[in-house]
């Protein structure tokens, strides 16, 4: 009864079947290690962060670059302070407001943005305390450089002088006349009064809008491969009454061969 699955159509289906059911379940698990991945990154990072607070702070040039390993944790820097920025549009307690980011030059030529707190309503220089004058040793947590969207950054132009929307390097370049490091750090107390702007947890390591992308795939996949297996199982069945109906001449006739041919 089942011969036919030894037909060359029947054999293409079959190697296709064959195929696609291991392929799928190889994307869907590894869409799974994914998502899995993320969770144990954003574990790590919320249990880094909760230490993070209370090891002692290391010099910042044994810390650079900064990687998922080293964003967040305690450094110490000192310096001159320089320049200073005002970075506008950063909620904090659910209010809007502004960072204050002041350049420290370090003794190793370079300089480090340093956000010194944060200020509640429009970004205003009048509103910025000034940075205090002479050698300053400045502790904080060490973060990366901003991308555009990430922690509220902006990727707006046009800013008033003495403002930027992201706290990066290539932001910064064009600003400040500095050689600078491709990191910043935020103070563990805000400077003169201002609020204190809590480290982020290192970019791709939440359970963000991928994670929950990367779950959803997983399911995707062994949808798909479940679905083949169910049509498989269809066609099969389809073929076998198809055959056993015409063994048993229950097939209706071909009316198409019986149409009365009209006279002359």
């Amino acid at each position: 009864m089942y011969r036919f699955l030894l037909t060359p159509r029947w054999w293409g289906i079959n190697v296709f079947v064959l195929l696609a059911i291991p392929f799928c379940v190889f994307m869907g698990s590894w869409q799974l290690s994914r998502f899995e991945g993320r969770v144990q990154d954003h574990r790590a990072a919320t249990e880094q962060a909760a230490s993070d607070g209370h090891e002692a702070a290391r010099p910042l040039a044994g810390m650079l670059p900064v990687d998922k390993s080293t964003s967040g944790r305690r450094v110490t820097a000192s310096g001159h302070y320089g320049k200073q920025l005002l970075v506008p549009d950063r909620e904090l307690d659910g209010r809007q407001g502004f960072y204050v980011l002041t350049l420290l030059r370090t003794e190793s030529g370079r300089a480090l943005p340093v956000v010194r707190g944060w200020l509640p309503g429009t970004a205003d220089p009048a509103k910025a305390p000034a940075p205090p004058t002479g050698q300053v040793t400045v502790t904080g947590a060490l973060q990366a450089s901003e991308s555009p969207g990430q922690n509220g950054a902006g990727a707006q132009s046009g800013l008033p002088a003495g403002q930027t929307a992201a706290i990066s390097s290539a932001s910064l370049v064009n600003l400040v006349p500095y050689r600078l490091y491709d990191a910043w750090v935020t103070l563990d107390k805000g400077d003169s009064g201002m609020k204190a702007v809590p480290a982020s947890a290192p970019e791709g390591t939440g359970l963000d809008l991928k994670a929950f992308q990367n779950l959803g795939y997983t399911g995707e996949w062994f949808v798909f491969a479940g679905f083949v297996v169910f049509m498989w199982f269809r066609l099969l069945r389809r073929e076998t009454e198809a055959r056993r109906d015409a063994a048993l001449g229950l097939l209706p006739e071909d009316t198409d061969h019986h149409q009365p041919v009209p006279s002359a």
